[in-house]
């Protein structure tokens, strides 16, 4: 059955608009060979969305051509303002952006752990008001907030967690009273991260893929087929909560205290490397920035002295190639299922004294934090075989292809399903960029939308 009238119309103005949010501002011709459709149409679609505010004129082409100059159409960016928060467990990121998602303003705050809940909600609305005012935007048309944790698939609301700071949740319900003509939206980090890689980042040409969100906490999201996968109640890759070997005790429904988290979260990191003797560089302890910031920082300090000594990734190839079969190592050589909670270095002797990589301590600390990894990594690659794991967050970013090469190279002894390991081109960032991508969606998915538009203000 054809499409009515008004249904085409609807379609090719859709159609329109996705293209000039992509390509940027566009001639009718330009519009014409895009979407296929003829001159009159085109036309046609274009003084509607003139009318409606959506479109405009930008500017003319054509300046090297005989006769007039073509017009060059954009969409409206200030139709519409839009906010993405980043709620941390340590502070809150903002950025405000217009309607094509252009950043106009952009703020962090810490909030330390001993404020109460009160001031750090306003505190962090407060920081909200304060980038919107930056931006000149009179009015949010959507906010998108990324936080960790739970968030319930029914309502979309965040789940109350016992190890999460009280101020998130209060948090949500503040700006929606605050921005009541808003639409506010909240969604794990986690997922908005992989968004984001999906979109901008090192996963842009893969339709299924696994991120490993490696900051103050763990957490992994699932990529299917194109789409995120949330499952039955919005906690896939709740990866924290993972029981493994070498731990003090089980994780319990309200503690992920003995499961991933306890290998690989940010705390954990920094004593890793504390034990392995790579200390972070003066100024950046976590009493001073922060344990996510100082997690980072140990672990860019220990890719860079693996590089300056050579004994990286490949030096750990190289020496291993004749033990290809064997099980992955820690840092003591036992296999991992004994040693990964333990990894306590110990000092090389006989042939391991004259191997480059076990001369290096931060090649000790990589290789031991590699091993944990590896756990995680091998259990979501058993289930899903997504093909391609993103290593995320300020501690994957830190690695770098450094920690992704020692990870893949024990997944590959692990399992016989092919898994490339990759680290995030976005890093922290990846949440906020995630937040803005889903508000701006939101917002051209009602404002785009068929049928009476409202009057632009």
């Amino acid at each position: 059955m054809p499409a009515s009238p008004s249904t085409a119309r609807a379609i090719n103005d859709r159609l329109a608009l996705r293209l000039l949010q992509q390509e940027g501002p566009l001639t009718a011709g330009q519009l014409k060979q895009l979407t296929g459709l003829s001159r009159p149409t085109v036309a046609d679609l274009v003084e509607r969305l003139t009318a409606a505010g959506l479109i405009a004129v930008v500017g003319e082409a054509g300046e090297q051509r005989r006769g007039p100059n073509a017009k060059v159409y954009g969409i409206v960016a200030d139709r519409a303002h839009l906010a993405a928060l980043d709620v941390r467990t340590e502070g809150v990121a903002v950025a405000v952006a217009d309607l094509v998602g252009r950043v106009l303003a952009e703020e962090s705050v810490p909030i330390g752990g001993d404020m109460g809940t009160g001031p750090a909600v306003e505190q962090a609305v407060a920081l909200v008001e304060r980038v919107v005012k930056e931006a000149d935007a009179d009015r949010l048309h959507t906010v998108g907030i990324g936080a960790p944790g739970l968030i319930d698939p029914a309502s979309g609301e965040l789940r109350d967690s016992s190890g999460l700071p009280k101020w998130h949740r209060r948090l949500v319900a503040a700006l929606q009273e605050r921005l009541p003509e808003a639409r506010v939206s909240v969604e794990n980090e986690t997922n908005l991260a992989a968004l984001a890689e999906q979109r901008d980042g090192v996963a842009s040409d893969r339709d299924t893929f696994v991120l490993l969100w490696l900051g103050h906490g763990t957490g992994a999201a699932v990529v299917l087929d194109g789409a995120l996968r949330r499952g039955a109640s919005g906690g896939t890759g709740e990866i924290g909560f993972l029981p493994v070997p070498g731990t003090a005790a089980l994780p319990s429904s309200t503690d992920c205290e003995g499961g991933f988290h306890s290998l690989a979260a940010a705390g954990a990191v920094v004593d890793l490397a504390a034990r392995h003797g790579v200390s972070a560089d003066p100024g950046q302890e976590p009493s001073a920035v922060g344990v996510v910031r100082a997690a980072a920082g140990v672990v860019r300090s220990a890719v860079r002295q693996v590089g300056e000594a050579g004994a990286g990734a490949g030096a750990f190839r190289s020496a291993r190639s004749g033990d290809a079969e064997s099980p992955p190592v820690s840092d003591g050589d036992e296999p991992l299922s004994r040693s990964v909670g333990e990894d306590e270095p110990r000092p090389a002797s006989g042939s391991e004294a004259s191997e480059p990589l076990q001369a290096v301590p931060a090649a000790r600390f990589l290789d031991a934090l590699a091993d944990r990894l590896a756990v995680g990594v091998a259990s979501v690659v058993a289930i899903l075989d997504p093909g391609c794991v993103v290593l995320g967050g300020e501690v994957g970013q830190a690695g770098g292809d450094e920690l992704a090469a020692r990870v893949q190279d024990r997944i590959a002894r692990m399992t016989p399903l092919p898994t490339e390991v990759r680290t995030t081109t976005l890093g922290g960032g990846a949440v906020l960029r995630g937040a803005l991508l889903t508000a701006r969606d939101r917002a051209q998915e009602e404002l785009f939308a068929p049928g009476e538009r409202p009057v632009q203000r």
